[in-house]
Order: C-alpha cells, then structure tokens, then sequence
C-alpha cells in the first residue's frame, strides 16, 4: 500500500513513512492510493470477534510491511488494554432505531484516545526500531490534545508541543493538557482560535528548515494512521446492526472532518453505509457547503460544544481528492482559493456526488441544550454538548427511516460539566482515576499567536 498527497507534488511514501511525516511537503495530506475492498464475508466474519481483531483486519491491507502481524496486534493489543469497557465502543439503544456508539471509555474520555492510543504504540515501535527522536505538534480544540499527550507522555522517543485555543476549550479539557508531569508533553495556549492554532501547525510544517531541524510530526487528523483507526468502530457497530446483510447510517458530530471522513472510507471499503449525516453546531460551515456548494469561512464563534468550534475542516481536502477524482492540481487550486479568498465553489459534478453520500444538520445552541435535557428525561442518558447535536442531526436528518442511525457519542459528559449540568439539571462526576483533577497542578504557558515566538518556543523547550 502507497499512500500519495492530495496536492500531488510530494513523495508517494510507505504507512510508516506517512505516518511519521503528517502533512505532505507540498502542503496536501497523505491518501492511500487504492482503496482495499473487504467482501461480503469477510465483514460478515467480523461478528461476534473482539474489537482488537477488528481493528487488525480492517487496517492491516493499509499497513504495509511497516510492521509485522506480532508487532501490530501486539501494539493493538496495548492500545485499548487500559480501556474501561470489555468492548471497547459500547453500542447502546436509546429509542427504536437509533444508537449511540459510546467513544469515550479511553483515558482522557474522547473519541480521540481510541485512534492516538494507537498511534503512540506504532510510533514507539517505529521510531525506537530507528533509533529516532521526533518533535510532534498538533492543534487541538479540546479532545485532541489531551488524548495526544496521554498516548506519548514519558515515551522516550517523542517530544510533544500541543497548541490550543486559550481560553476557548473546556476546563476539564484543558486540565488534562496541562497537568501531566513527564518533561516531554507540554501544552501551550495561543491566543486565538482553533483555526489559528492549525494554521501555525500548517506554518511550521511548510517552514522546511524548522521542520527538518526538530524532526516535526504530526498526531491529529492531517495523520492518516488517525483516520484509519477511526474506521474500525464504524464496521464493529455496523455489523452489530446486521451489516453487511443490513444497511446503518451514522450521524457524526464533526468540526475537522476527520472522524466522518472515517466513516467515508469504511465505506469505501464496502462496508454498507446508507447516509453519513454530517452535524454541526453553530459554526456550520460543512452544512453551508452541503446545502449551497460554498465552502467558505464566516469566523469562530465560541460554543457550549468547543471541539466543534472551526470553521477550516483539514480533512474535507481528502474528501475533495475523491470529488476533484484524485486530481491533485484541482485541490491544490481549492485550496490556495481558501486561502487567499476565503472560499470556493464547488464543482456542480462535485457537489452531487458530496450530497449522493452525504446529508447534514446544525444544531443552535438551545437545540443542543434541549437535546440533552430531552435524552434525560426520556431514557436518563446524560449526553455530551458534542453527542447532542449528533443526537439533533440525527432526528432531523433521519427522521423515522426504518433503516437504524447509530450517533457517534464522542466525549463523556463530565468533560463539559457546566454546559451539560445547565441543560438537564445533572452535574456529571469525573471517573475515578480522574477524581483529582481539578486539584493536580498545571504547567502551561500562553503565547502570541505568532510562528517565530512559537517556533522559539518549541526550540528552546525539547527535551
């Protein structure tokens, strides 16, 4: 398996060798070069296993000789031993025909640690094989962080810089950044948006000295090992469903693209999706899309779900590669369009492909308030602010489709305390071994949302 730049001016590399590198050189993101197909049989066969064997026949055709059968489920094996649910993503049914697929019963409680638990396995083994060190740098806008740090945290073949929003992510979230105490995680707070914090991400690997001198790499979804262990979940709740004898559709929270892009390449591998429904809260630039064709910015504005609150979705670039068909001078024009304009217009023949796969909804802030208050009282779920627009999305999308609709819970309701205890009355407790985490102390610094400061920064701060 290669895997090739959606750009299509940078090296066609290896998994590993995308893996490691994050962000092409020409400024696109790594895609495999086919898609493998999984039979009829096979995802029938998937029924019934546990999720490690799961993930290790739906990723293995992406992997390549990068690592061999013991290795890799050997790493899978550690990635979700810490887990608290013997199933890792628990299904559960919360009205006829509809789902959640609980996400957050890793460490730090998001959808993030079942993709970077892993990733930090498979970098240790190929970096300590090398006898290498790299700098990893990320932006978060809450989830992606914390998972990131507790999946590399104390590994001695990493440093890790996490930049994220100051002021703009959960208390919970942000403390989970920064209280860890291994000298090679640090969190930093930039004065900006979540799309400022990528941005300086995307600056630095486009900086070639910088990103040459510190080994830079990447963990968030501009990975592809990221949005390839996020596929998994989708054929393990799916096949509980009746698939491949049965179609299911998935409502999908989403910000970045990243965890429905996944959804988008099960599918691709044959894996019977009906609808993918994309849901969004106030900053609906992905509903805009889908409903006029323009992609195009209208500015952050902070929310009650924050992990939601972007407005540059890096990884529908990968789902243009397909709509443009894999050509990459077309995106690469998209893309220098964003940037210099604000926007573009998509293609007519593009756009009806994007909605033959895709619906959407946006969720206000009340009607996320009133999704979680109303899941309460009806069933006595307590739901995330991120879950109840998935929760919203699904009900107005899907309606009573006699096909079921499975929504993506992606973070435990204790990460958003305030927002959840305001909308339903219930105050969710963190789990045990995070009780104290409103005591430990933290350690971050905020800078100026400025590449040289921060570049200096991560310089003057490696281990």
């Amino acid at each position: 398996m290669r895997y090739i730049s959606t750009r299509g001016q940078a090296p066609v590399l290896s998994f590993e060798e995308a893996m490691l590198t994050g962000l092409a050189r020409d400024g696109g993101l790594y895609m495999p070069e086919s898609w493998p197909h999984m039979s009829a049989g096979e995802i029938a066969d998937l029924a019934g296993a546990p999720y490690e064997e799961v993930a290790y026949r739906v990723m293995r055709p992406f992997i390549g000789e990068a690592f061999t059968d013991t290795e890799f489920r050997g790493a899978i094996a550690r990635a979700y031993a810490g887990f608290r649910s013997t199933a890792r993503v628990p299904l559960v049914q919360y009205e006829a025909g509809k789902f959640l697929l609980e996400l957050h019963h890793g460490p730090t409680l998001a959808f993030k640690d079942v993709a970077m638990q892993l990733i930090g396995q498979l970098f240790d083994l190929a970096l300590t094989r090398a006898g290498k060190r790299v700098t990893i740098v990320g932006a978060t806008s809450g989830d992606t962080g914390s998972a990131a740090i507790e999946a590399f945290r104390g590994l001695s073949s990493v440093d890790v810089f996490i930049l994220y929003p100051h002021g703009r992510v959960s208390e919970v979230q942000r403390r989970q950044m920064t209280t860890p105490v291994e000298s090679n995680v640090h969190a930093i707070a930039v004065e900006g948006d979540f799309d400022d914090c990528q941005a300086r991400v995307k600056d630095m690997f486009n900086d070639f000295a910088f990103r040459d001198t510190v080994g830079l790499a990447a963990v968030n979804s501009i990975n592809w090992a990221r949005v390839l262990a996020q596929t998994v979940y989708f054929f393990t709740s799916a096949v509980a469903l009746g698939a491949p004898h049965r179609a299911v559709s998935f409502a999908v929270p989403t910000g970045n693209f990243g965890d429905i892009f996944a959804g988008y390449a099960a599918k691709r591998m044959g894996l019977p999706v009906e609808r993918l429904i994309v849901a969004t809260n106030l900053n609906d630039i992905l509903h805009r899309t889908l409903e006029t064709g323009e992609y195009r910015m209208e500015g952050v504005h902070p929310s009650i779900s924050p992990s939601m609150d972007i407005q540059i979705s890096s990884n529908f670039e990968r789902l243009l590669f397909d709509l443009y068909d894999r050509e990459g001078a077309a995106v690469a024009l998209a893309m220098d369009e964003l940037r210099a304009r604000g926007g573009f217009t998509l293609p007519q023949g593009a756009l009806n492909r994007l909605r033959a796969e895709f619906d959407s909804a946006r969720a206000s802030e009340e009607e996320t308030s009133a999704t979680i208050a109303a899941m309460f009282a009806s069933n006595g779920q307590v739901i995330c602010p991120h879950t109840a627009v998935g929760v919203h999305a699904a009900d107005e999308v899907h309606g009573t489709r006699r096909i079921p609709v499975v929504t993506l819970a992606t973070a435990h309701a204790a990460k958003f305390p305030d927002a959840v205890e305001a909308a339903c009355g219930q105050r969710p407790a963190l789990p045990p071994h995070m009780a104290d985490l409103y005591e430990r102390p933290e350690r971050v610094q905020v800078v100026a949302n400025d590449l040289e400061t921060i570049e200096t920064l991560i310089k003057d701060t490696r281990t």
